[in-house]
């Protein structure tokens, strides 16, 4: 939801609120819109088994939004018995403070416009089904829930110290594209996997990308890319480690690796824990 763009963002934002917020205007989606919805969920719908974490699916199943754009209201119900979270509609990308602060009030951000067809495979900047379908599942799981209440007060600190782009790793490689060691093998929980219908599989079945155990210096040492399927993967145990993890004052952390270089998107080292495609981790070479 957050970050710099290099094209025009999307979305309407002259009805916006000062916290960003708007009307979700759900009477004002079309019926291609609707139908578009439909054939990303089924998409998605049918990938998911194979390669999303346990409490995903739970929640999806619970949800059972596939037959429309789903009414924020209606979620909100059901996710404020669960977690204590709420979904808030946007225009679109909001400023970094802007998203801290609501995810530190455990408040989601949700982007109200959805993508053309043309844009069906490919989206430059997350829509409603990017931010929905892969994020809010999530939010459902309690441990999960409190790790990003604490990633939003962690961000408020590092926005005063001025190290977003830090911590901006963390996320990138924990919420957007994490995988997590299961019983069954390597699943994700990312959402920017889980809305993909491409990098979905890939993240699994390739042997192309780097799966590497996770390590919260590492990770908010490594660059990451925007415009293709990722180089590297970091794999929790559980989700109690993110919550973990987030635990200490990072001010030290950043004074660390404001001295040392980023690693490339792709680098491996010594240290790394390396999972080959599902198998159990060994040191690198």
């Amino acid at each position: 939801m957050t970050g710099e763009t290099a094209h025009e963002l999307r979305g309407d934002y002259s009805r916006m609120r000062p916290d960003y917020t708007v009307d979700q205007e759900w009477d004002a989606y079309t019926p291609a819109e609707h139908e578009l919805w439909r054939r990303l969920y089924r998409r998605q719908e049918a990938l998911v088994p194979r390669y999303a974490c346990e409490p995903f699916m739970q929640a999806l199943a619970h949800l059972d939004f596939g037959q429309a754009i789903p009414r924020f209201s209606d979620v909100n119900a059901k996710l404020g018995v669960a977690t204590r979270w709420q979904l808030v509609a946007v225009p679109g990308l909001v400023p970094d403070l802007v998203f801290f602060e609501h995810l530190a009030n455990r408040r989601f951000p949700v982007t109200v416009w959805l993508r053309t067809p043309g844009e069906f495979d490919y989206i430059v900047e997350p829509d409603i089904f990017h931010d929905f379908f892969g994020h809010v599942p999530m939010l459902f799981n309690p441990m999960f829930a409190d790790y990003m209440q604490a990633y939003g007060k962690g961000g408020i600190k590092a926005h005063a110290l001025g190290a977003i782009e830090m911590l901006a790793r963390l996320y990138w490689y924990t919420v957007e594209f994490g995988l997590i060691d299961t019983p069954r093998g390597l699943r994700t929980y990312g959402a920017g996997i889980l809305s993909s219908g491409g990098e979905i599989g890939y993240c699994i079945d390739s042997p192309n990308p780097n799966r590497i155990g996770f390590d919260l210096l590492r990770i908010m040492q490594t660059r990451y890319k925007i415009d293709t399927f990722q180089e590297t993967y970091f794999v929790i145990r559980d989700f109690g480690q993110l919550f973990e993890a987030t635990a200490p004052d990072f001010a030290p952390y950043y004074e660390q690796l404001r001295q040392r270089e980023p690693f490339a998107p792709s680098a491996v080292l010594s240290t790394d824990k390396v999972y080959h495609r599902g198998v159990a981790p060994v040191r690198a070479a």
